[in-house]
């Protein structure tokens, strides 16, 4: 619509800007919806399996929203490329920590000499000039992004194409949106003080002393706070990949293990509490139930014979003896490959079925696992040509879904990191945002512990698993999988959104609910022989579903032991059993003449209890 035009109509100009704003802020509301144009589909598709399986569609509507520091769903900032031309530094390096002790020189002169100028708050991009301009190049300057020339003469409040430039490098160090420009964000960067960048950096030396120890020529690094993975050949980066990484709630673990194997379509056991409280349901007048979600059930395990679940009744069967599983597919968790590696705290990386929320920013999302983006890339520079495993091969693999496990015949190494800042290669510093708080707690390796908690030992973080640590598969499962067994996730939902403990999981059942009632066969107790607790149902008030460690069974089982020292054989008492605040099952006897071997929380050894010995501080993953 041209002025002249609306002149001749008789509008104001007050009336055409008014216009002209509702015109752009109606496009504005469109976009989401062109953001979700490609998972409509999906959806629809997901809803209507829902009402084929008979669930009400009204107990899995979500809301977006944008409030929460992670899980946001706004527009990712970081992409998956693939740079092996370009010389790139990786985030971690050889000589990443005699960089950052440079580095760390170079900043605390900044300090000494009065820090950085505090940066106007005001909307500056490439044409700007002024005051605020002034002081925005002389920021610029002061860390490195800029030469002194741009503080001197006629350009010194004038935001150039050199301005630009550095801008640009600053967003990208920082993890922000790449436009040149000075917005909310990037002015919040800015102004962080000297001082602090300071105290960011001494924190993290130790941090890549360690982590860079025997990397060899290939390794892969996942930087947690940064949400991403790099490759690494010869000292440079081959390719970037967006990760998605542990929740708050459920951090990733720091792990330095070489990898062990590439698993080709993987299966998907699903844990017996996921059995029992959401699968179960499901078969009870709905016999296609099982094949709505591609799975199959065996008896005594994955070599056993497969059974038919309508010839089994669930209501007495023991579910331990049955293994509910997952057949591979495009709504199977793991998607195409799964690739394993040493660990004491279970975790994996892996494919997704839901390659959407790699375009959302703040990714901080699963359970403790890693997904990556374009996981068939990574499974091709993984293999390194073993077996023949070119792209094309890769690819066939998903498309016939033949199940095979690849043991790698030259490894390479694995970072799972928690680097908040590294150096660059521009002599410059990248800083992320410590979404874990473990900054200031001297950690280096090991399980942070979640967000407001501490270990039993006072510390936030353990360096080995925690007993009554729930299950990583059921974990995923719980703030994952649960949405694609029958179906894509909404394509707006945010798992970490203040209306996240309302939500209801596709069974019906509270998925984040912090008042549910469920079976035992859960949580172990330790100490095999130490007491007998009763089975039956309880109500668990105030205990999260999904959770990294049972407080209510630690301190039960501490009290216990404190009661009835050890050598000394006891029964619990029913008030003891009462005192516990969380599901539990019967320790299984050792047989006689067994051998008990200590096992895990999750997984003891068979004829035996999981062991209760509190964490080891001088153990390292």
């Amino acid at each position: 619509m041209k002025f002249d035009k609306c002149w001749r109509h008789g509008l104001s100009l007050g009336q055409i800007v008014l216009v002209m704003a509702l015109a752009s802020l109606s496009f504005l509301m469109l976009l989401p919806s062109f953001a979700r144009a490609g998972s409509d589909g999906a959806e629809q598709e997901r809803l209507a399996r829902f009402k084929q399986a008979g669930i009400n569609t009204d107990t899995v509507t979500t809301t977006t929203t944008t409030t929460s520091i992670h899980g946001s769903g706004l527009p990712s900032t970081t992409t998956t490329e693939f740079v092996a031309e370009q010389n790139q530094q990786p985030m971690l390096g050889l000589q990443s920590d005699v960089a950052m002790k440079a580095a760390q020189d170079k900043y605390s002169a900044i300090v000494a000499q009065g820090g950085f100028p505090t940066v106007p708050n005001s909307a500056l991009k490439k044409g700007s000039t002024g005051a605020g301009v002034a002081t925005l190049n002389k920021r610029l300057f002061i860390e490195g992004y800029l030469r002194v020339e741009a503080t001197q003469g006629e350009f010194a409040e004038v935001f150039t194409t050199a301005t630009e430039d550095a801008v640009n490098k600053f967003q990208r160090n920082m993890g922000l949106a790449v436009t040149g420009r000075i917005d909310a964000p990037t002015l919040a960067e800015l102004n962080v003080s000297a001082e602090t960048r300071l105290r960011t950096i001494g924190i993290n030396i130790p941090r890549l002393s360690i982590y860079e120890q025997n990397l060899g020529d290939r390794y892969l690094v996942v930087n947690i706070p940064a949400q991403q993975l790099e490759t690494v050949s010869g000292g440079h980066v081959f390719s970037r990949h967006n990760a998605i990484v542990g929740r708050p709630e459920r951090p990733s673990p720091v792990v330095m293990a070489p990898l062990a194997t590439v698993k080709f379509n993987p299966y998907w056991n699903a844990p017996v509490s996921i059995v029992d409280r959401d699968i179960l349901p499901r078969l009870r007048g709905n016999r296609s139930a099982l094949k709505d979600m591609n799975m199959k059930v065996f008896e005594g395990g994955p070599n056993g014979p497969e059974v038919d679940p309508s010839s089994v009744d669930w209501s007495r069967a023991d579910l331990t003896k049955y293994l509910f599983r997952e057949e591979p597919g495009p709504k199977n968790a793991m998607a195409t490959a799964k690739i394993e590696f040493m660990s004491p705290f279970g975790i994996y990386l892996h494919d997704t079925s839901e390659p959407q929320l790699f375009k959302t920013a703040n990714r901080f999302y699963s359970s403790g696992c890693i997904r990556i983006e374009q996981m068939p890339k990574l499974v091709e520079w993984v293999l390194n040509g073993q077996g023949g495993f070119e792209a094309s091969k890769i690819a066939s693999m998903a498309q016939t879904l033949e199940r095979l496990d690849v043991p790698l015949a030259t490894p390479p190494q694995l970072r799972v990191a928690y680097l908040t800042a590294w150096p660059t290669g521009n002599g410059t510093v990248a800083f992320r945002h410590d979404i874990y708080d473990m900054d200031g707690s001297g950690f280096t390796v090991g399980q942070p512990m979640p967000l407001g908690q501490k270990s039993p030992d006072g510390l936030r973080y353990v360096l080995k698993p925690l007993p009554y640590a729930q299950n990583i598969d059921a974990a995923e499962a719980e703030g994952f999988h649960l949405f694609n067994l029958f179906g894509s996730r909404p394509s707006n939902f945010n798992v970490n959104s203040p209306l996240a403990s309302e939500k209801k999981n596709i069974f019906g059942s509270n998925l984040f609910t912090s008042n549910v009632t469920t079976k035992t066969n859960i949580v172990q107790v330790a100490d095999a022989g130490s007491s007998k607790l009763k089975k039956g149902k309880k109500k668990l008030k105030g205990a999260k579903s999904v959770g990294l460690f049972d407080w209510a069974a630690y301190h039960q089982q501490q009290a216990t032991d404190a009661k009835h020292p050890a050598g000394k054989k006891h029964k619990a008492k029913a008030a003891d059993t009462k005192a516990v605040k969380a599901d539990v099952s019967k320790p299984p006897k050792k047989k006689k003449g067994a051998v008990c071997k200590t096992g895990t929380a999750d997984n003891p050894t068979k004829g035996c209890t999981a062991s209760a010995v509190p964490p080891d501080p001088t153990l390292k993953p």
